[in-house]
């Protein structure tokens, strides 16, 4: 039987707490918002995928367009939807005609509560230039979704295990809707 001890905080940060319980160490989101990722899908079957420095692993990471919820003075209350918008948009200039909820989970479970929605993104048209906002530099790319992996691979940047969750969510996703003969 798991013992419960005492929470202890042991520094307390803008976005980030570190707190001790027991013998264990991890983060809290200071939000308890999740976080959103979007795969993102042009009509011809292209995923769209960004490059940003990560200051924790010190180099430049391929991802999902993604961010946090409510993390802006004015949009305390934002909904899990609307941040997903935003980040596309913000990230690499995109918006979307449709949008399916795709699945939820934790990022990393050892290390921190946060949680993470992720978004499947259809319908896309380009209607600004993207790279993230004033203390972002993001580079934007659209990979075919069957050469992502062969991809990333070729490349010398480090990737967030997290888009391989997300790219596998939305292809059960886009083959029940096949199956379904459902667009």
């Amino acid at each position: 039987m798991q013992e419960h001890h005492e929470l202890i905080t042991l520094h307390a940060g803008k976005y980030l707490t570190l707190v001790a319980q027991g013998h264990w160490e991890f983060a809290t989101r200071t939000t308890a918002r999740p976080g959103v990722a979007i795969v993102a899908l042009t009509d011809d079957d292209r995923v769209i995928l960004v490059r940003q420095h990560r200051i924790p692993v010190g180099r430049s990471v391929i991802e999902l367009p993604a961010g946090l919820v409510g993390d802006t003075p004015d949009a305390k209350d934002e909904e899990l939807l609307v941040a997903a918008q935003r980040e596309l948009l913000e990230e690499t200039g995109y918006t979307a005609r449709d949008w399916t909820e795709l699945i939820r989970g934790l990022s990393s479970p050892g290390l921190s509560d946060e949680s993470i929605v992720f978004y499947l993104a259809e319908g896309l048209e380009k209607v600004a230039e993207g790279g993230g906002d004033e203390s972002e530099a993001i580079t934007v790319y659209e990979v075919p979704r069957h050469d992502v992996l062969a991809w990333v691979t070729e490349r010398k940047d480090a990737v967030s295990i997290m888009l391989f969750a997300g790219l596998h969510a939305a292809e059960v996703r886009l083959r029940t809707r096949s199956r379904q003969g459902t667009s």
